[in-house]
């Protein structure tokens, strides 16, 4: 199952915490972030939507991963003198150009 990125889940749960603070009743603005939390946590309920993200939260917190590290230019091997897939012998290129 995938789950959702822990500060795309945070801002959900605060949102749709201010949301319903701010509202007597139920509106449209709470409904969509509570569907959406729905959605995300693969829920059918706004309370199990709710205690499923506590619990992402929480885990998150505590498994101190080292962040993932994405090189900053990506590179792709260059053809062989127009032969497509043969890649032998050549420098990989980088796919953006330094300005």
């Amino acid at each position: 199952m995938l789950t959702p990125h822990p500060a795309t889940l945070r801002r959900l749960v605060d949102d749709y915490e201010r949301a319903r603070a701010a509202e007597t009743a139920p509106g449209p603005e709470a409904g969509d972030l509570a569907y959406t939390l729905c959605v995300i946590t693969g829920t059918r309920d706004i309370a199990a939507a709710l205690a499923k993200a506590r619990h992402l939260l929480a885990a998150d917190a505590t498994a101190g991963l080292p962040p993932v590290t994405i090189p900053a230019t990506p590179t792709v091997p260059v053809p062989a003198t127009g032969v497509l897939g043969d890649t032998r012998d050549r420098a990989p290129v980088p796919l953006a150009v330094a300005e």
